[in-house]
């Protein structure tokens, strides 16, 4: 049975920038659960930055690993990303992880759109840090807007 990286904050962990988590109440989740399937994340407190922090977003978005990340107080807490975004291929390396379902929008996990650095709540189209990563290295993404889809693709493998 595949097993799935997931985001912490899907969890119910407070994780987040704000000491928030976005808990996601979907049937998968839980039968996931009950299966022993997710392995948690999240890249930015693995990183290494603290609970709450500041919103950070990436500035100048390219398809490339050279992104700098800002905070709204104008910190460069760009290596902590990188180094979340190791931690978590190093998990899904260790763990034969193929599977990842991550936070849309968030400069770490988003996959498909991300807050284009200007804090002003405007989302392009982009991807975060750790998505990019594991990406790289074959393993697939997912959002909560498409569950349904990795669900179908792990059925594929199982």
């Amino acid at each position: 049975m595949r097993k799935i990286l997931i985001s912490a904050c899907f969890l119910g962990k407070k994780v987040r920038y704000d000491a928030d988590s976005k808990t996601l109440f979907h049937p998968l989740i839980i039968l996931w659960q009950s299966q022993n399937r997710l392995i948690s994340i999240c890249p930015e407190v693995e990183g290494g930055l603290p609970i709450p922090r500041p919103p950070a977003e990436i500035q100048n978005y390219s398809n490339s690993n050279n992104n700098i990340i800002m905070t709204s107080t104008g910190v460069d807490v760009s290596q902590a990303f990188k180094k979340g975004a190791q931690q978590a291929l190093q998990l899904c390396q260790q763990q034969h992880i193929e599977f990842a379902l991550l936070k849309e929008s968030s400069p770490s996990c988003g996959n498909h759109f991300i807050y284009d650095g200007s804090f002003s709540n405007k989302k392009i189209v982009g991807q975060g840090v750790t998505t990019q990563l594991l990406q790289q290295h074959g393993i697939k993404v997912f959002s909560e807007d498409n569950i349904e889809v990795l669900a179908q693709a792990l059925d594929q493998y199982d």
